[in-house]
């Protein structure tokens, strides 16, 4: 298979903050991450990232990602 990058914004609640948000993405679905910006401000974080794999992967990996209540944007 085809590995493919997808540039995505995060934006991470509060209570997820302190969660290993990138080692699971990374691990569990075999994905490279590559963090272009970061920030935490008031009440959330907000991740702009790149990540290469699988298309499928990607997609799993997004789709564990909302289901723990982090917003995911794709970007252009």
């Amino acid at each position: 298979m085809a590995t493919v990058k997808k540039r995505i914004i995060f934006i991470i609640p509060e209570e997820m903050l302190l969660e290993p948000i990138l080692y699971t993405i990374t691990q569990q679905y075999d994905l490279k991450v590559s963090i272009y910006n970061s920030d935490i401000s008031g009440n959330e974080g907000v991740m702009r990232l790149e990540l290469e794999g699988e298309e499928k992967q990607i997609e799993e990996g997004l789709t564990w990602a909302m289901s723990r209540g982090i917003r995911v944007e794709a970007v252009g």
